[in-house]
């Protein structure tokens, strides 16, 4: 839910209104991007092709499918959950962090490659936090500098690996199924409910106070989370 509006401007040109729920969807192409670059790495290893060959334009083809495939996934998502919430919705954002483009940087052409970074040319986005902290809705102020792209989200500080180590002896999964800020988890991967603990990401603030102070973004409004679904797809949610 919107917390709180900063930049109230920014915020009315959003269409979106402070009395209504948000629903945020962070998913991919569920490994079609992942078979798609396994079949280009054992085919090519790491080399780059021209990019007027027959075998660039088959990669970048496939590789706009994953980016569709991955839209459709976040849609189809969106969709359920309004469904099982017996609510209507309409979507406002989407934006995807882990692509390639054409770009042009200090007058010289190439493909910029983003990997976890969020396009800063696309409007307003969301700079998520864990499911225990806030989110900011935020206004990109385009940046060559910056190689027009903005952090995808908090980032995490701990592996995946070491959450369960690290949080086990402190917490059961029913309690971290609440969070401090009182928002409810639904989680019933006892493996995934320690990897995504809020302990484990940064302070989605620092993150953004860094961009603003960079004058690479206007915040303009903070985002709480009341309910955090978690699922990796194998198990039922």
């Amino acid at each position: 839910q919107v917390d709180r509006i900063v930049d109230a401007d920014s915020f009315a040109l959003s269409g979106l209104q402070k009395t209504q729920l948000l629903l945020l969807v962070h998913s991919g192409s569920r490994g079609l991007g992942q078979a798609i670059l396994r079949r280009h790495v054992e085919a090519f290893s790491h080399n780059g092709l021209p990019e007027d060959s027959d075998d660039a334009r088959r990669y970048l083809a496939e590789h706009d499918d994953a980016l569709a495939f991955a839209r459709s996934n976040r849609a189809l998502i969106a969709c359920r959950i309004l469904q099982q919430l017996r609510a209507e919705g309409e979507p406002r954002l989407d934006v995807a962090h882990n692509f390639v483009e054409p770009c042009t940087v200090a007058g010289e052409a190439g493909w910029l490659h983003r990997k976890g970074a969020t396009p800063d040319g696309q409007g307003l986005v969301i700079i998520p936090g864990s499911r225990g902290d806030y989110s900011w809705l935020v206004k990109p102020v385009v940046s060559e500098e910056s190689l027009f792209s903005l952090a995808h989200g908090a980032g995490r500080k701990w592996m995946r690996t070491e959450c369960k180590d690290r949080l086990s002896a402190k917490f059961t999964p029913r309690q971290l199924c609440r969070t401090g800020m009182g928002s409810r988890v639904i989680c019933r991967d006892r493996q995934l409910i320690y990897e995504e603990a809020p302990q484990a990401y940064k302070s989605i603030d620092s993150v953004v106070d860094c961009l603003a102070d960079a004058g690479l973004i206007t915040p303009v409004a903070c985002l709480r989370p009341v309910l955090t679904l978690k699922t990796s797809g194998e198990k039922s949610a």
